[in-house]
């Protein structure tokens, strides 16, 4: 704290022009700008470090309720003649730690204190603690001669408390203080309102796959990019978790009754769109059901549904929408999506591409990379396989001249017609690849790839068999191509296929598998 005796100056204070604002002029002008800080409405104000209460004879000449508390005994004392009938309470005590116990305030108001202060950012913590929520902090202060409180100092202190700060210069104006002055003076208004948080918009967008294609739908009448396609998709509204967003989106949109168990997060991307703030979308991939059609609920927002591979997606897309779906493709799971304040919100099929993969946590080690199956005759091979995979969740990945994959997850097949393939056939009875096999979500899914598989190059084997072919218990169906690969769709939970004790009965069926 300051070694100045208040004591001794008290009996000259009021004769600098701001101090004791004799000249009608100042008093105008303190009168006017503490009218344009405090609030309209009466108000409980606390003047801290009041000296001998020039400031808070104007206050309570506007109409409010003062309390004003300040060390000096002398100060005091001259206050408390100078505020006599105004209902004014003076009190000796430290402005750092004021003598008003659990009492609260609309305003606190202090003039050249804070820069005395030995520990000014705790003063404020604690002044903070005084005010109502909402409540005002007027701080008077300013740099003379090198001593004193540059606004850029109290301000930086203040904004650990709040970010609503308004800064008033002072110095340009002479009638505050008798005179004109070339120093640093300035006033900073501080509302109670802590500091505010970070938050961003959650939304949800549904990738539905019908085999290879997606649904999309073309926004119209919303204000936000209309005439381009994009996913069905919302915002996560107040007490929702994502997952019931979701569900809640599809029904809204296109009229589609999903289960949370039809769902799977495909992917998580946080977004920034241009000149917008950030936000963070989920993408859930579910799987079209022809038994529950998808069509257009909300014709005042949407002008179609359409249908389109995932391979060839429009170019009249919302890129957003466009880099999630992109990221699903190529198996990502995780993006950050940042345009440039110049970007279009609509894809530019040549522009700068903004995604950036993000890779997930957890060991690499030990899982599927990819799987490589050598064909005879690649355009058969695309045909049949490419049904298959994308039945089964897969979508297209990579395209070359001998060769195609498609992927799921962080792995992917490859169907190739290498040119170094010695052979027209595969012998799975040679030593080497026997079968692939996958899951299937149930028996109901499974009937049908059964049904289609002959219209894409797939003939079934041990129809007789079916479904218990691999024994009983282990529900599946056994396809081959007609390059002689064998696929096991495997329906319900993951389980291995039964062994039993005594494998007679099965016999007559892997003997069969060999033929």
């Amino acid at each position: 704290m300051t070694t100045i005796d208040w004591d001794s100056a008290a009996d000259s204070f009021d004769e600098e022009p701001d101090h004791g604002l004799l000249d009608p002029v100042v008093r105008h002008a303190w009168a006017r700008r503490l009218e344009s800080w405090l609030p309209g409405e009466r108000s409980e104000v606390l003047d801290l470090g009041c000296g001998t209460g020039s400031l808070a004879l104007l206050v309570a000449g506007q109409g409010h309720r003062v309390t004003a508390v300040d060390r000096s005994p002398r100060m005091v004392e001259q206050a408390r003649a100078k505020l006599a009938g105004t209902g004014t309470g003076v009190h000796l005590g430290d402005a750092a730690q004021p003598p008003v116990g659990k009492q609260q305030f609309d305003v606190i108001m202090a003039r050249h204190v804070v820069f005395l202060l030995p520990d000014p950012a705790a003063v404020l913590r604690h002044w903070f603690t005084l005010l109502r929520p909402g409540g005002r902090l007027i701080l008077i202060e300013g740099v003379w001669g090198g001593v004193g409180l540059s606004a850029e100092r109290l301000t930086g202190l203040l904004s650990e408390l709040t970010e609503h700060i308004h800064h008033e210069p002072l110095s340009g104006d002479p009638t505050l203080w008798g005179r004109q002055v070339d120093d640093e003076r300035y006033a900073l208004v501080a509302r109670a309102e802590p500091p505010h948080r970070h938050t961003e918009v959650v939304d949800v967008h549904l990738i539905l796959r019908r085999g290879p294609e997606v649904l999309l739908a073309r926004r119209a009448n919303t204000g936000y990019a209309d005439g381009l396609f994009n996913s069905p998709s919302g915002h996560v509204e107040d007490g929702e978790d994502v997952r019931e967003a979701m569900i809640r989106e599809a029904a809204e949109e296109i009229g589609v009754e999903l289960g949370p168990d039809e769902l799977r997060v495909a992917l998580v991307m946080q977004h920034r769109g241009p000149g917008g703030s950030p936000r963070t979308g989920w993408f859930f991939e579910a799987e079209y059901d022809p038994a529950r059609p998808s069509y257009n609920r909300e014709p005042d927002k949407c002008s179609e549904l359409a249908w389109f591979p995932l391979d060839a997606l429009p170019d009249d897309i919302v890129a957003y929408c466009r880099a999630g779906l992109d990221g699903y493709r190529a198996g990502e799971h995780f993006l950050i999506h940042w345009h440039e304040d110049g970007d279009t919100v609509a894809y530019q099929p040549h522009g700068i591409r903004r995604a950036v993969p993000l890779p997930a946590g957890g060991a690499g080690t030990g899982g599927v990379h990819h799987i490589e199956l050598w064909v005879p005759d690649l355009p058969v091979a695309e045909q049949g396989w490419g049904w298959l995979l994308g039945e089964l969740g897969h979508v297209p990945y990579q395209r070359w001249e001998h060769g195609r994959s498609w992927r799921r997850g962080d792995s992917y097949v490859v169907v190739e017609q290498s040119p170094d393939l010695t052979g027209v056939t595969h012998d799975r009875r040679s030593p080497g690849l026997n079968h692939l096999a996958f899951h299937v979500r149930d028996r109901a899914t499974l009937d049908g790839l059964v049904a289609r598989a002959p219209e894409h190059g797939w003939r079934q084997l041990f129809p007789d068999r079916y479904p218990h072919a691999g024994g009983g218990g282990h529900t599946a169906a056994y396809l081959e191509d007609a390059a002689g690969y064998e696929v096991e769709l495997v329906a319900g939970i993951p389980q291995a296929r039964p062994v039993p004790e005594d494998p007679a009965p099965y016999t007559d069926v892997w003997a069969r598998r060999r033929d």
